[in-house]
């Protein structure tokens, strides 16, 4: 572990016994002295991510993933109101899980406290930096940042922002802090620091996620990539799934929570797929359709692998099912438990849907494309966990705490 490491992380420990006990009142103070910043330096920001554009457009980085590094100044004046957004929320930290009174006369209760040192690993997407410290501080965490090398320099500019912002606030500078260096090695610096990091997130393609939960000793809550399914059933009114199928694939392809496989029941493929197919294309989107689909309208054929494919582009994948039972063991095959999307008028079918799609979220009669901390009303979201522990879905402040058990007597011994 190098030296640089260690002092960045130890720094962060300190810092979080720092922020850990501090009230409400100055961590949203210091959310917007940061929201403050963002807008009064956005000028120095955008200047440090037009550098990591054009390294990227050299490069051959995909549209897609340019459009996710890129910020402007309207970008960051989103990314600035999201702290803003989240300064508003009420603070998780000593809420009440549970409590009671026993038979013995202790009073028990179960609160919620940070989780301590948060490392986020992440690809280029900027806005992470910001939404990921904001987060964390509001929820009484210091942060470690490692963003990819491909945003190193946005990532650096918004970084010092939000540290020189804190300076001036009773939340310490240090609980804000970017892993040094942007080789391999400082990715594995943070993946071993069991001890002085409490909990690792990483944000991004499945190789990242898979490779921070098999070679990390720090516990992981793994966040999933998005291979997010709209079923039209049989029952549905047509016009409302070809509504939801263009705003769920077309909105913003490069994002999670966008459709990327379209399964449509044989009963209603003659009457949706020609429709759906054409609007499609007049929206720019390449349909990588099976057999049966490829009968109704044109599509490249579809191979296995595009049935897996998280495509973050204007590119779906298609097929028909004869049933609602074979859309869901297609999802279950294929799906990575992110979003998947039911259109139906059969309360029947979406109760059965509902039960039998095992996804972080489950959408009835409504785009794949709300899947988030945002839409969902939590502010800005750390990530979209698929793993079924304490956090699943969207990830907002309280999935950022754990709890403790306080007790209370009056000289109370166990007999």
């Amino acid at each position: 572990m190098s030296t640089e490491f260690l002092k960045v992380a130890r720094a962060a420990r300190e810092a979080a016994a720092e922020l850990a006990p501090l009230p409400r009142a100055p961590k949203d103070r210091a959310l917007r002295a940061i929201a403050d910043a963002l807008v009064a330096h956005a000028g120095e920001i955008v200047e440090a991510n037009a550098l990591d554009v054009a390294k990227a457009r050299e490069s051959g980085t995909s549209a897609a993933m340019i459009d996710r590094l890129r910020l402007d100044a309207g970008r960051v004046e989103a990314i600035a109101e999201a702290v803003r957004q989240i300064a508003d929320l009420p603070d998780p930290v000593g809420e009440v899980v549970r409590g009671s009174t026993l038979p013995n006369g202790l009073e028990l209760r179960q609160i919620r406290v940070p989780l301590g040192v948060i490392g986020i690993i992440y690809e280029g997407r900027p806005n992470v930096t910001v939404d990921a410290a904001a987060l964390c501080l509001k929820s009484g965490n210091a942060v470690l940042l490692r963003g990819s090398s491909s945003a190193y320099e946005s990532n650096t500019a918004l970084v010092r922002v939000m540290r020189q912002a804190l300076e001036g606030t009773e939340v310490p500078a240090d609980a804000v802090q970017l892993v040094p260096g942007v080789t391999r090695e400082s990715v594995k610096d943070l993946m071993r620091a069991r001890g002085l990091v409490d909990v690792l997130i990483p944000r991004g393609g499945a190789s990242l996620i898979n490779s921070v939960v098999e070679e990390s000793t720090v516990p992981v809550i793994e966040t999933g990539v998005g291979n997010c399914h709209v079923y039209v059933d049989k029952d549905a009114d047509l016009d409302q799934a070809l509504a939801i199928l263009l705003n769920a694939k077309t909105q913003r392809p490069s994002v999670c929570n966008a459709a990327e496989t379209l399964l449509v029941h044989a009963e209603v493929a003659e009457a949706f797929l020609p429709r759906a197919l054409a609007a499609l294309a007049e929206a720019g989107v390449t349909v990588h359709g099976d057999a049966r689909v490829a009968a109704y309208g044109q599509t490249v054929p579809a191979t296995e692998d595009d049935f897996y494919a998280e495509y973050l582009s204007l590119d779906i994948a298609a097929a028909v099912v004869d049933s609602l039972e074979d859309a869901v063991t297609h999802i279950r095959k294929y799906g990575s438990a992110h979003t998947d999307a039911i259109v139906t008028r059969s309360q029947q079918a979406a109760r059965r849907f509902v039960a039998l799609v095992d996804s972080a979220a489950v959408a009835v009669n409504a785009s794949t494309r709300f899947t988030d901390g945002g839409e969902f009303g939590f502010g800005a979201e750390i990530g979209i966990s698929t793993q079924k522990l304490h956090a699943r879905g969207p990830m907002g402040l309280p999935e950022l705490t754990s709890t403790k058990w306080v007790y209370t007597g009056e000289g109370h011994l166990r007999g």
